[in-house]
């Protein structure tokens, strides 16, 4: 099992180091032949933007590109983007219903908690993305 997630896509732009890469995220089921009639497929159009790109004089717009990065990446980034936040989310909820003993204070502090949180998370994008980054690799 390989330890590296990757998706083929095309450079949509490239600024300041920054290379912007649209790629299309499809279901596991969209490659099938009824899939234009059938709700479970889903394709999705992303762009990724891949920082820290060293030498750009080989890279075109409209150029094919994948763009990946580790598993152990793709693992932190779920857990500050979904993990925390719902660990946070129940654990707010949990504490002040015990202590106040009502469900409307308790849900709009749990609410209020992750407001905090994503914009502490805002707050940390630079330093996060230096953790969570992905690399470039033409095809």
């Amino acid at each position: 099992m390989s330890n590296k997630i990757s998706h083929a896509g095309v450079i949509e732009s490239i600024a300041d180091g920054c290379v912007q890469v649209r790629i299309l995220q499809a279901s596991a089921c969209s490659s099938c032949k009824v899939a234009g009639h059938c709700r479970a497929s889903e394709a999705k159009v992303k762009v990724v933007d891949v920082y820290g790109v060293e030498d750009v004089t080989g890279l075109s717009l409209g150029q094919s590109v994948v763009v990946s990065t580790s598993s152990e990446v793709a693992g932190r980034a779920l857990l500050l983007a979904f993990g925390l936040p719902f660990l946070l989310l129940v654990g707010v909820l949990t504490a002040v219903l015990w202590i106040t003993g009502s469900e409307g204070i308790a849900a709009f502090s749990a609410l209020g908690a992750l407001v905090l949180y994503y914009l502490l998370l805002w707050g940390f994008r630079d330093r996060i993305s230096r953790q969570v980054s992905f690399q470039l690799e033409e095809t």
